[in-house]
């Protein structure tokens, strides 16, 4: 999925020298972002006081919107660089085109994971003949420096691990969780989980110390160590935990995203991760001349322009608040 903001501004991202060391209990409200007609997003990272939680360095959460009579997601071919998209559903579909070839329809807890590398084009739309309602998340993935111009690619996974308890099951998207671990390809030590909880339901998960870590409120009413969260909002945890206190008030959906924190200092602007301002010139250049990011086939309409870059420098920076 695209920034499709045409006033886009630079997110300078990663460093250790942000990351809370202790557990806290952050709460991070949303950015209300129109995303193409009829599709409203609420953008959690980055976010004025939290830019990234380990590699994770965007994240979007939207619906459930009723597009019974509307064309539901549309977002023209884009172009990205540096990162992984996550696709990410609860309700719909969405149909999923690149640069490499792939075409793929992408349904509730199935994995459309695709790393860009040095240059990727895509598009997403909710097909013709659709659910009644759309609900999901879009993330990023920043890539370390070893493997942010690997070869571009897309995987889908429809059959996922889980990891299951009294009132809890969780569905493993990256990583690991306990003893499960997803199939998807992933380039720093990272986790993200999908988690239903019945109503009533009181579990501890178990995490990792070293780990810094977020939980997304998709929907319900849930306690996480003690924080009621909304849905469509995200607390941000820190490091230093081995368990994630968590309590549902009723059915409740959450995301749990962590990872170890992201080193590298990161420049993000648009679509692109880079790493110098000549870099995300460059990107922007190559995108709106036509070369590098290939060409996506089947989407009826044309790519997506980039927006003006802004007139300040833009330079790497930590995870500033």
């Amino acid at each position: 999925m695209s920034n499709l903001d045409q006033q886009a501004t630079p997110s300078l991202c990663g460093g250790r020298g942000f990351v809370v060391a202790e557990p806290v209990r952050e709460l991070l409200s949303p950015r209300r972002v129109q995303l193409g007609a009829g599709t409203e997003v609420r953008r959690l990272l980055p976010n004025l006081g939290r830019r990234m939680i380990g590699a994770w360095a965007f994240v979007d959460h939207y619906g459930p919107d009723d597009i019974a009579d509307e064309p539901g997601m549309q977002v023209p071919p884009h172009p990205h660089m540096g990162l992984q998209t996550v696709s990410w559903l609860h309700e719909g579909e969405v149909l999923h085109r690149d640069s490499t070839g792939s075409l793929q329809t992408i349904r509730p807890r199935e994995l459309g994971l695709m790393t860009s590398g040095r240059a990727i084009s895509h598009s997403e739309e909710s097909p013709r003949a659709h659910a009644r309602f759309l609900h999901g998340a879009q993330l990023w993935v920043a890539l370390p420096d070893a493997h942010r111009h690997t070869e571009a690619h897309f995987e889908h996974h429809a059959d996922l691990p889980k990891v299951t308890g009294s009132g809890i099951d969780a569905t493993v998207i990256l990583g690991s969780l306990d003893d499960a671990t997803s199939p998807g390809t992933t380039y720093t030590p990272i986790v993200g989980a999908d988690i239903a909880l019945a109503a009533g339901t009181e579990t501890r998960l178990p995490l990792v110390p070293d780990f810094e870590y977020g939980v997304l409120s998709m929907s319900g009413e849930v306690h996480v160590d003690g924080v009621p969260v909304l849905p469509g909002s995200m607390l941000y945890l820190g490091c230093g935990r081995t368990e994630l206190p968590l309590r549902a008030e009723s059915e409740a959906g959450i995301m749990l995203l962590g990872g170890e924190p992201f080193e590298e200092e990161l420049i993000m602007w648009w679509n692109f991760v880079g790493r110098t301002q000549e870099e995300i010139e460059q990107a922007r250049a190559d995108w709106m001349t036509g070369t590098r990011f290939g060409e996506v086939k089947g989407y009826d309409g044309g790519p997506l322009p980039a927006p003006t870059l802004p007139s300040t420098p833009l330079k790497p920076r930590g995870r500033a608040r």
